[in-house]
């Protein structure tokens, strides 16, 4: 799944247009590599997003087309 879509989906951002505007940023990194909105997320893989001044960091724990809102948790874990 890219990465773009994977960020939406999971509602870690809420609008594909604004993933691959951070994408294109280098405000999202993968595993340590900033990367390209196409780049292909797989489970176990690291995401960090830099939101201004304050960063996420997730886990990918599952890869869904589609999701509820109560589902979007579960496609990923917080790590501090």
């Amino acid at each position: 799944m890219r990465l773009d879509k994977y960020l939406k989906v999971s509602r870690l951002i809420k609008r594909r247009t604004v993933a691959n505007e951070a994408c294109d940023a280098g405000r999202v990194s993968v595993n340590g590599k900033v990367v390209k909105a196409s780049y292909d997320v797989k489970v176990g893989d690291i995401i960090e997003i830099m939101f201004g001044n304050k960063s996420v960091k997730v886990e990918v724990t599952m890869l869904l087309e589609t999701t509820k809102k109560d589902e979007a948790k579960e496609m990923f874990k917080y790590i501090i």
